[in-house]
């Protein structure tokens, strides 16, 4: 392999905020926060889902906070390029 040309690949820490679970594994992913996790600092990502919440493994269903997304857009466009109408 060529030197230099390669994202740095380390260990990085991952939280699930929706149940607080952590889990450390290799990434090339940048993040500008750290946390320590073990006695060891490690850069952190937060993440909504993981296996530890997602319904598909828990067996359990659990509603995500989507709401709001579609009103969002449209106050930030309006009509612009909408095909359906907007109810007011």
């Amino acid at each position: 392999m060529k030197d230099g040309i390669h994202p740095n690949y380390r260990e990085v820490l991952f939280h699930d905020v929706s149940n607080d679970f952590k889990f450390v594994t290799r990434s090339t992913i940048h993040s500008k926060e750290t946390m320590e996790f073990e006695g060891t600092v490690y850069p952190l990502i937060k993440i909504e889902v993981s296996a530890e919440s997602h319904p598909f493994y828990t067996g359990k269903h659990k509603i995500v906070d989507t709401a709001g997304r579609v009103e969002k857009f449209r106050q930030k466009f309006g009509k612009v390029g909408s095909k359906t109408s907007i109810a007011e």
